[in-house]
């Protein structure tokens, strides 16, 4: 028996709303694939759906997507066609998605000059099953029995409701199978359509939709790459479909991490997400630290990890069970990281221009943050930030990689916890420096206190994290250690978490350098981004989630990292890479892409679990055109451009500084 396995889904066709999404074949079909199906929030409401016109499967020739919340699949009918070569018959399914449910219309074309009398038949399994059960393989179907109630085929599960009704099709159910069809007649040179419509109610649901426009500008790129104009305008049309709001705020608007998967709030995604994206003004910046600071820690709580002054790692609408040995209380804690970054993302929005009263607003909650970081952050009291899991049900590892193998040795053994991350001490040096600015800008005590801090920090980083012995470091020099592990040993495998410490204030020029030439180094620079581990370590493999594919995020925070140092051509090294990939996955970048490098492939492997779109990776393409353009804020809304050479000629209109929109161009 084929044990559990999770679902592929690489080649799947996805069309979301957020909190709807539905995942299918490319020509429509849904149920040959484990991820097939209509999903609100954490539960599947449909796990198949089939066609057929004439008592036959049409012949599938095209699917667009030009926005992602709709899709367009065309269809040949030859056996209602004549028998010249060109087809005369066609079906064009449009498929919409909202945040509330689906609209699937269905026209039927045809160019002859005599009447076409045909039926369509279309089968859809209803469902209730649950996302986590999905994602562990689990393929049972989940016994559901809709009911015809006047004009609409209702069903309910897992405190989901769902309706579905039609356009021109007559419903009958049988079982968990709902049956539509119409005996239609194509006019001579004419069309025929006929639809349905399934809305959905989430009983529990802790996150919806976000109503109103994209809290963001829209610029118009023009770019001598043009791959840079299309990431940016692909990743801009994904970013709009994951928009999502709490129920208890539904005014204040957030990006859901990714789908399938993440459909919610994620600290660390969403904020990074939201950093990436303030070149294209402050507004969701502001709305995501609200949020996360409306579910600040205030307590200690073993069980959710909740610290006082601690930025939440996940809200689900009830308890996810990740395994056997995992399991996540609906609001979750357990992250390292996202409370330091919630202090990032408030300074570098102040710099952008967030309005003073705004971020005045949040500086009690910057205080307690930056509170967390000295009194529970540092779970050991060395002066270090280290985590934890407590409960011994929570996530064993709570940086940003996550995965139970992320932290190993040079020869692929895994390290031992509680583990402190080098990345992790770069944040938390940077939000205590950036938040002492605020304080005193605000008037606060406090600022000379969180420097002191700081350096601090800095200095047992130096001490305690470069690897130097010449049988580890090569010809490239020293380089960082992933990771402390319990015993405050050096963790001493290359990994791409040294290139988040670019750009956080914690390097000196020379440590800069090291770590530039080093990410440039083959080792590590896959030709289409930055592996997560280097190819030289005994642990690597290019589809491993952690431990050697690329993240485009990852690659992004050290592009911006490496252009805020100065090190632009290992900079633009790296956007090129980036470049490569998106054209390869026609410009919709997936979580992560295998660590393959372009000495061995044509185009970018893809990993094949990957979610895609993903929130941090979509706003990747925002952030490498900041890297492009060299663009850093100053005091009154002043903007600092240092561009790389990379793209071409770039001009960007839509740049948002301070409020006020500008263009910006790498020509002088």
């Amino acid at each position: 028996m084929t044990p559990p396995r999770q679902p592929l889904l690489h080649d799947a066709l996805t069309v979301l709303r957020a909190p709807t999404q539905v995942w299918s074949a490319p020509s429509g079909e849904m149920g040959a694939a484990p991820i097939h199906g209509v999903y609100l929030a954490d539960v599947r409401i449909i796990r198949a759906l089939a066609l057929t016109v004439g008592g036959t499967r049409p012949e599938h020739i095209a699917t667009g997507a030009a926005r992602a919340d709709a899709a367009r699949i065309q269809y040949l009918l030859r056996d209602l066609d004549d028998t010249t070569p060109d087809p005369g018959v066609r079906l064009e399914l449009d498929r919409t998605v909202d945040a509330g449910g689906v609209t699937e219309q269905l026209t039927l074309r045809s160019r002859h000059g005599d009447t076409i009398t045909t039926t369509i038949e279309i089968v859809i399994e209803a469902d209730a099953s649950l996302m986590e059960s999905i994602k562990q393989g689990h393929r049972e179907a989940v016994g559901v029995t809709p009911s015809a109630d006047g004009d609409a085929v209702r069903w309910s599960g897992e405190s989901v409701d769902a309706s579905l009704t039609t356009s021109g099709l007559a419903t009958r159910v049988d079982g968990a199978s709902i049956l539509l069809s119409a005996e239609v007649t194509i006019p001579p040179r004419g069309e025929v359509t006929v639809g349905w419509r399934l809305d959905t109610t989430d009983r529990i649901a802790a996150v919806r939709g976000a109503d109103g426009p994209a809290p963001w500008s829209t610029p118009v790129v023009d770019a001598g790459d043009q791959r840079l104009a299309r990431w940016v305008a692909q990743s801009l049309t994904d970013l709009d479909a994951l928009r999502m709001a709490t129920t208890a705020r539904p005014d204040l608007q957030f990006l859901a991490a990714g789908a399938p998967w993440f459909f919610t709030l994620f600290g660390r995604d969403s904020l990074w997400a939201a950093r990436f994206l303030l070149p294209l003004g402050t507004q969701l910046a502001a709305d995501t630290l609200r949020v996360l600071a409306r579910l600040q820690g205030t307590e200690l709580v073993d069980d959710t990890a909740e610290e006082p002054g601690k930025i939440m790692h996940e809200l689900r609408r009830q308890t996810l069970v990740v395994d056997d040995a995992t399991s996540l209380p609906p609001l979750y804690y357990g992250t390292v990281d996202a409370t330091a970054l919630w202090v990032c993302l408030l300074h570098d929005a102040w710099r952008w221009g967030m309005p003073d009263d705004e971020v005045r607003a949040l500086l009690p909650a910057l205080e307690q943050a930056l509170a967390w970081m000295r009194d529970h952050g540092d779970a050991d009291g060395d002066g270090l930030l280290e985590y934890v899991d407590r409960s011994g049900h929570g996530l064993a590892n709570q940086g940003w990689k996550d995965s139970g193998d992320s932290v190993q040795w040079r020869d692929g053994s895994l390290a031992d916890g509680p583990i402190a991350l080098c990345e992790v001490q770069a944040y938390a040096y940077e939000a205590a420096i950036h938040g002492a600015d605020m304080l005193d800008a605000f008037g606060r005590d406090g600022g000379d206190e969180w420097r002191a801090w700081a350096g601090s920090l800095k200095r047992l980083f130096h001490e305690q994290f470069w690897i130097t012995d010449p049988a580890l470091t090569g010809e490239l020099g020293p380089y960082p250690a992933i990771a402390l592990d319990a015993q405050k040993r050096p963790v001493d495998t290359v990994t791409s978490n040294i290139g988040h410490l670019l750009g956080t204030g914690l390097l000196d020029t020379e440590q800069s350098a090291l770590i530039a030439r080093r990410l440039a180094d083959p080792a590590m620079s896959s030709g289409y981004g930055l592996r997560t581990m280097s190819s030289d370590a005994g642990g690597y493999w290019p589809l491993s989630y952690h431990g050697g594919a690329v993240w485009t995020h990852d690659t992004a925070i050290a592009v911006l990292g490496l252009a805020r140092e100065g090190r632009g051509a290992e900079a633009a090294e790296l956007i090129s890479g980036l470049l490569r990939a998106a054209e390869g996955f026609d410009y919709r970048m997936p979580e992560l892409h295998s660590g393959d490098g372009v000495e061995l492939v044509d185009s970018p492997v893809p990993y094949p679990a990957a979610c895609r779109p993903q929130a941090w990776s979509a706003a990747s393409a925002v952030a490498v055109l900041q890297a492009v353009l060299g663009l850093e804020p100053g005091a009154g809304g002043a903007l600092a451009t240092r561009p790389l050479d990379v793209a071409g000629r770039v001009r960007v209109d839509g740049i948002v500084v301070g409020g006020e929109s500008r263009s910006v161009s790498t020509e002088r």
